[in-house]
């Protein structure tokens, strides 16, 4: 039997979470929805998409406001590991949550291969 898209985008997310420090993952729309996850139990993803969403939006802003080009990802890094998002095409983003101690560099060369097979899906 066929994958649907979505399950497809859920097998390319778990892969990503084969990387080192990698802790969780989601696909999520422009709008804010969820559109595919590989978040732990306890992480809301309604949550998680809305404040994506919203990053995404204000960060592609500010990066035209100051004249930065193109937004290409977003990092913020708190006392207990980082939050990635990077766009997939013009209708989602990819955030995904790593440890503290991630190897951001492999982390960032994974997700900009899971970007570049998730914008394949969703043509």
């Amino acid at each position: 039997m066929a994958q649907s898209r979505t399950e497809k985008m859920v097998g390319r997310l778990r892969d990503l979470q084969q990387t080192e420090g990698v802790e969780a993952s989601a696909v999520v729309s422009v709008d804010g929805l969820i559109m595919a996850s590989a978040l732990p139990a306890g992480v809301e993803e309604d949550r998680v998409s809305a404040m994506s969403a919203a990053m995404l939006s204000l960060g592609e802003r500010i990066a035209g406001e100051l004249g930065r080009g193109i937004l290409d990802q977003v990092y913020i890094r708190g006392n207990d590991g980082h939050v990635l998002l990077m766009a997939v095409g013009e209708e989602a983003v990819l955030t995904l949550l790593a440890l503290e101690n991630a190897k951001l560099g492999l982390v960032l060369l994974d997700m900009r291969r899971a970007v570049d097979d998730l914008t394949e899906l969703l043509k």
